[in-house]
């Protein structure tokens, strides 16, 4: 089964609304730590979608890829383009989220490629990102050219609220 990665506008993460609060809902219960505590309901992860992501898709300052396997969304990645006018050079990727089903398959390699892809026809020359320091995230990141920049401890609470973790920062030259 293929792998596809599309980029959604605004109505795609309309028309994919549902799916893309799935995605969020799961992994979050799942424990991936992207900025939400368990549980995160399907309401709220909605709204994150069409009130946070939509109106920075709109603008033009983020750009969301989604990850399409046997005809549903498993995975998305949005790679931040407008960042302080002393960072033209630089973007950011976050919420590199694979549904907890579809992971091992190659799905969050393929999201981060793309990201990178565009990061460079954008004309970017750095980008940064950063995951809870250990996570299963981490290794696939520095597989794909991302070096540690550093770590900084007490960064969040895991999604259970149950205790505090670090970060590590990460970049790449694109």
């Amino acid at each position: 089964m293929d792998t596809h990665i599309v980029e959604l506008d605004t109505n795609g993460i309309e028309q994919n609304l549902d799916a893309l609060a799935h995605i969020l809902a799961n992994s979050v219960a799942d424990g991936a730590a992207i900025s939400f505590m368990a549980p995160l309901s399907h309401s709220d992860a909605t709204r994150f979608w069409s009130q946070d992501v939509r109106p920075e898709v709109a603008a033009g300052r983020r750009v969301l890829f989604a990850a399409e396997r046997g005809g549903a969304l498993v995975g998305t990645v949005q790679l931040i383009t407008a960042l302080p006018p002393n960072q033209p050079h630089r973007c950011e990727i976050a919420k590199m989220i694979v549904h907890p089903r579809a992971r091992r398959l190659g799905i969050g390699r393929s999201l981060i490629g793309r990201a990178l892809d565009r990061a460079r026809d954008l004309g970017k020359t750095l980008v940064t990102l950063d995951t809870r320091t250990g996570d299963v995230a981490e290794p696939l990141y520095a597989s794909v050219g991302f070096e540690v920049a550093g770590v900084i401890p007490d960064y969040a609470w895991d999604p259970d609220g149950k205790a505090q973790h670090a970060t590590t920062v990460m970049f790449r030259k694109v």
